[in-house]
């Protein structure tokens, strides 16, 4: 008899732990920051986890959301992407959060696709990437290559009158893809395959001479010729300074590229990098009223008028923002009930109008070619007359131009054929 009562107090001691544990879960919603804040691309994502806690702040000071408190759970995967994929589940699983914001490169952000497709939980990726991809559970606030790279070069062909064309980039799937499409693209406006030069480099590569004396000599051939970059992380500060060390200046041959920002020029002597250019949907001069208000939210925030703004900070304010909007909308964190409401959401970005999240989990932004200042800011030299939707499928691609993304029903598939009428699987 003794034993059964003391089973039966335990029991209710485990309950009423049970209970109490969950109430503590629920006084909060959760909010994972999944971006590496050391290691090789530190340079690029610590202000990203930055700035989700200035915007987790605000949404308190608003009241939070759903009458709750919102609570920033932060790791560190620290550039190792795999790691990526363990920091993911930890924060879905034992953290308990309702959604992540992080990944940078391509490669961590493929690590941690199965996770959340397999644990049903939200991402917000908020950087430019090679499209060829939609997953159910991953919304893509960063640029397509229709929304970055192809306008880019249209740019570089219609302004500059470039003819060769240097596609440089880090040795991963972001820069390999994107140089797929630009490849296939360029030869369909009819550059010759000897009039394309491609090369690769690892992860935080230092030694630039040999390769942009490759370069030089390959512009040296009386034809406008441009660099297309998507060089990534700290590998960047090498580059630049080697282009510079071997007098090569924007009007000779420009460079374009597509990772280097604001917070990147910021470690950089920017002398030698004046009239280079960068593609990204959004510049800190972009000159409206709420661009100011979210610069002047920063610098109070971070304690530092020299913290600059950048692309991905704008896009991670638009996924934070949609999110939030959805989880009113659906009354709910439950991971289902929000993708739903995510799709058809609409806010306001930062260098005017607003941004709407379509079926394809991407989302409409205007497109700005930048020119590298001597202060480290960019001006901007060219844009697009509107609001460019996203295309997680490029059309220049043999196996991706018949597919198509719409995850509402009855479709919800992530790559619908439509010369077959099939879905291809799991959309990934």
């Amino acid at each position: 008899m003794k034993t059964k009562l003391t089973g039966l107090a335990l029991a209710g001691l485990m309950a009423s732990n049970m209970f109490s544990g969950a109430y503590a879960a629920d006084d909060t919603i959760k909010v994972g920051i999944l971006h590496s804040l050391s290691g090789t691309m530190a340079i690029s994502e610590t202000t990203l986890k930055d700035a989700m806690l200035m915007l987790i702040d605000e949404q308190n000071k608003k009241g939070g959301l759903l009458g709750k408190k919102l609570e920033a759970v932060v790791v560190d995967p620290a550039s190792d992407w795999p790691l990526f994929a363990e920091k993911a589940r930890e924060l879905i699983e034992v953290d308990k959060v309702s959604a992540v914001f992080g990944c940078w490169t391509s490669v961590s952000r493929k690590s941690v696709l199965p996770v959340f497709e397999e644990l049903n939980s939200i991402l917000f990726y908020p950087v430019q990437y090679e499209g060829e991809e939609s997953q159910r559970n991953v919304f893509y606030t960063g640029a397509a290559p229709n929304q970055q790279a192809i306008p880019a070069v249209d740019y570089l062909m219609e302004n500059e009158g470039v003819e060769r064309w240097v596609l440089a980039g880090t040795d991963y799937v972001y820069p390999r893809t994107t140089n797929k499409i630009l490849e296939a693209y360029l030869k369909a406006k009819g550059v010759a395959e000897e009039d394309i030069m491609i090369n690769y480099t690892p992860f935080g590569h230092s030694d630039w001479q040999t390769i942009v004396s490759d370069i030089k000599a390959f512009g040296s051939a009386g034809k406008k010729t441009a660099v297309v970059s998507t060089i990534n992380g700290d590998a960047n500060v090498p580059f630049y300074k080697e282009l510079g060390n071997q007098g090569i200046k924007a009007e000779d041959i420009p460079v374009v590229a597509f990772s280097v920002g604001e917070e990147e020029l910021a470690g950089l002597d920017t002398g030698p990098l004046v009239g280079h250019l960068a593609a990204w949907n959004y510049f800190e001069s972009a000159d409206t009223d709420a661009n100011a208000q979210f610069i002047d939210t920063w610098h109070a925030f971070i304690k530092d008028d020299k913290r600059v703004t950048n692309d991905p900070m704008e896009a991670h304010y638009i996924g934070f923002n949609m999110w939030v909007k959805a989880v009113e909308k659906a009354g709910t964190t439950d991971p289902d009930a929000v993708i739903d409401a995510l799709v058809g959401v609409s806010v306001p970005n930062l260098t005017g109008g607003y941004s709407a999240m379509m079926p394809n989990h991407h989302i409409t932004k205007p497109v700005l070619i930048g020119e590298i200042q001597a202060d480290g800011q960019f001006e901007t030299v060219w844009e697009t007359s509107g609001l460019v939707p996203g295309d997680a499928w490029s059309d220049y691609l043999e196996g991706s131009k018949d597919l198509i993304s719409d995850w509402r029903a009855p479709l919800s598939c992530g790559n619908f054929n439509t010369a077959t009428g099939k879905c291809g699987g799991s959309g990934s």
